[in-house]
């Protein structure tokens, strides 16, 4: 870790902790917009972590997680330093947008252009004040809108450091995911940084028992770095790890009712939904075009034909023995001490 660091133009010093807002420009009245950043230096060498959310700004149970984990008492004493960035788009955030104002997908935007969209300009001073300066990454998500996801780590479990991180990480499902033109992810690994994704949950949402485990796969990633040295034991959780993974689209338009629920393990061939028009006949069923565990699935009860409705992960070189199941693994998770 170089004893310089800036972030900004700001300067962190060993031992420091500071709150930097990135300028990321004005609106429309002249109104400055800031990214705030928060970052943790210790004491002793070590690596740099960057944990971001809200890359889609209607993705907010990533802000929740980073709260609370910048409330851990474990976070007194690190080795590196750690940077918190809560809401990355935070022209979406305040508009309740998965997008900017000018309708791009800012995870398609990487590693972006200085005098490009406004997108594009985002995405450019991000890996440059952030991605760049940092030796990993842990990107949270959670589903788009009206879909939910179970909790689930993406990465390229052929690249062996990413692979580490997302074992240590502990959420119960790794999908071997491909890399996106544009993502963060992608830009990231062309920078030959290890970095995760984890997806959990449904957009506009906090909820609980995703944010602890988010809360806790980021305190044994940073654990398993080297960053911290936790007093009590941090687990690792039983994990599945997939190999595939694609979504199941509805073959009629009607009204949806689910027969399984996140988590599930399938069959090919299971009915897992059945399709009715508002009278309740003309019934279609819905069968698993695959084997696998169920990590995302969308809310809505009205569906138009091709719409997305099931998204199933299975592992093709093993056979699924048990279903991970959200119930089992929530009562599982370790106690996070928070405060």
């Amino acid at each position: 870790m170089a004893n310089n660091f800036t972030i900004d133009n700001v300067e962190i010093k060993r031992g420091e902790r500071l709150r930097i807002n990135i300028d990321m420009g004005s609106i429309y009245d002249f109104t400055d917009v800031k990214m705030p950043v928060e970052v943790i230096r210790g004491k002793k060498d070590g690596p740099t972590l960057f944990v971001s959310s809200t890359i889609h700004g209607d993705e907010i149970n990533g802000i929740e997680i980073t709260r609370r984990l910048l409330a851990h008492r474990a976070l007194k004493n690190i080795c590196g330093m750690l940077i918190v960035i809560p809401i990355v788009n935070i022209f979406g955030f305040n508009d309740r947008s998965r997008y900017l104002p000018d309708r791009r997908d800012l995870n398609r935007c990487f590693p972006g252009l200085k005098n490009g969209s406004l997108a594009s300009q985002l995405a450019y001073k991000f890996m440059r004040e952030i991605v760049l300066k940092s030796d990993f990454g842990i990107d949270l998500h959670t589903g788009a809108f009206h879909r939910c996801n179970f909790p689930q780590i993406r990465a390229d479990i052929s690249n062996k450091k990413t692979f580490e991180l997302a074992q240590a990480f502990g959420a119960p499902v790794i999908v071997n995911s491909d890399l996106r033109d544009g993502s963060l992810r992608a830009a990231v690994v062309q920078s030959e940084i290890p970095m995760i994704l984890f997806e959990a949950g449904e957009a506009l949402r906090f909820d609980e028992n995703n944010t602890k485990i988010g809360v806790e796969g980021i305190l044994r990633v940073m654990k398993v770095i080297g960053m911290i040295k936790s007093p009590q034991k941090i687990t690792r959780k039983k994990t599945l790890i997939t190999r595939s993974s694609s979504w199941l689209r509805a073959p009629h338009s009607g009204l949806n009712m689910p027969r399984i629920k996140l988590g599930n393990t399938v069959k090919k061939g299971d009915v897992i939904s059945e399709i009715a028009n508002p009278l309740g006949d003309h019934k279609t069923l819905v069968r698993a075009h695959e084997t696998g565990i169920v990590i995302g699935m969308s809310l809505l009860p009205l569906v138009n034909k091709g719409d997305a409705l099931f998204h199933i992960a299975c592992e093709k070189e093993r056979k699924i023995s048990d279903s991970v199941s959200t119930t089992d693994y929530y009562d599982n998770i370790d106690p996070v001490n928070a405060h």
